[in-house]
């Protein structure tokens, strides 16, 4: 008896996959039709707030990961990925150097950075540095 339904099932399914199924059709008509029925859709000109340039620069926060006479290497306080070398500029050259004398940055200090956006010049940096040991 299970053999005779088993066999029942296995032929209708034949049978089921045996009539082709009707073309298919593109589905932009069926679009263009809903289209013609729904209410026009509302467009709104989204403006993008454009950042006014300061005129000084920009401050970043940092943390110190190398320190020289000629540059410095840091990473963003705010996005720890972000890592930054910046050169100094010709005011800020004399003061680095003297800096560097005295033991300057360690790695882990806190330091702001001025700098124009787009560029790795730094115009001033503020910070305390390390005690030397």
């Amino acid at each position: 008896m299970k053999t005779f339904k088993i066999a029942g099932v296995a032929v209708a399914l034949a049978a089921g996959l045996a009539i082709p199924s009707g073309a298919a059709r593109a589905q932009a008509v069926a679009a263009a039709e809903a289209a013609s029925v729904a209410a026009a859709p509302i467009v709104r000109a989204v403006h993008a707030v454009a950042r006014k340039p300061r005129q000084g620069g920009d401050w970043l926060k940092a943390d110190v990961i190398h320190f020289d006479s000629h540059s410095i290497i840091v990473r963003e306080a705010a996005n720890e990925r972000m890592i930054h070398t910046f050169s100094y500029a010709s005011v800020l050259q004399p003061k680095m150097q003297a800096l560097e004398d005295k033991g300057g940055y360690r790695y882990g200090d806190q330091v702001k950075i001025l700098y124009q956006p787009g560029q790795t010049v730094a115009l001033a940096i503020h910070g305390k540095p390390s005690k030397p040991q």
